[in-house]
């Protein structure tokens, strides 16, 4: 009798739970994944400096320190690659690019290094978008599908949301896992047709604190077709 008793409590429990996450909006799941990382709302104001470590199959590493201070609107990143230093300095109104300490290097290194403005603003756009997830989530341009998914991957069940963009912000399809318990942030993926299965996922592991928000320690790069592994960034404070 005790035992018919506690399977009905069980079966009775997974029902509410499954009903709660169903009732749950997009809005919501965000809300509680924004608590879970950045629980004191610092990621606005965030005036800090991190490094990433990024290691691909047959490249030198990659080694990147990124300095933000987003009520200044000042974004630096410095660069080190086989044995080169290159700094993109960004400012609202300017943009000052150094390769090994000079401003004066030639059109072979600016092509080969892509040290360019445009690039410089692309890579300030790539990092404060990726480790500002999944605040960022809540910026203009950003359409979120109010409908949850539940879905398995790796072996995991997910709450799962659905993010589309303006046209001017972004054409890729996103999709991003979250714990169903503690609302963490496990996974993110992307396509750029989803009917070709192209695109990648991004296995996110640890966590590493920065001004008091939970960023992932490491990201694992994956194409979605093959499972081909791309490479890994590790974060570190400094």
């Amino acid at each position: 009798m005790k035992n018919q008793l506690l399977f009905i409590f069980l079966l009775v429990l997974i029902q509410f739970q499954n009903l709660q996450a169903q009732q749950e909006t997009a809005q919501q799941v965000l809300e509680k994944a924004i608590a879970y990382h950045d629980p004191n709302g610092n990621w606005g104001g965030l005036q800090s400096t991190f490094k990433v470590t990024m290691t691909t199959p047959e490249r030198p590493v990659r080694v990147s320190t990124i300095q933000v201070d987003f009520p200044k609107q000042v974004f630096h990143l410095t660069v080190e690659q086989a044995g080169n230093t290159s700094l993109f300095q960004i400012t609202n109104n300017s943009c000052v690019i150094t390769l090994n300490g000079s401003e004066d290097f030639s059109k072979e290194d600016e092509e080969k290094m892509r040290l360019t403005c445009e690039r410089g603003n692309f890579m300030k756009d790539y990092y404060t978008y990726l480790y500002g997830l999944p605040m960022k989530l809540n910026d203009p341009g950003t359409h979120l599908n109010p409908k949850v998914q539940k879905k398995s991957f790796k072996g995991k069940e997910y709450l799962v949301l659905n993010v589309n963009y303006d046209v001017e912000v972004g054409t890729d399809e996103w999709y991003f896992y979250f714990d169903p318990k503690t609302y963490a942030m496990e996974v993110y993926q992307f396509y750029h047709d989803k009917s070709k299965n192209d695109g990648e996922y991004i296995l996110l592991e640890g966590l590493e604190e920065i001004n008091g928000i939970k960023m992932p320690k490491t990201r694992a790069w994956y194409m979605n077709k093959d499972n081909k592994y791309l490479g890994t960034d590790t974060l570190d404070k400094i």
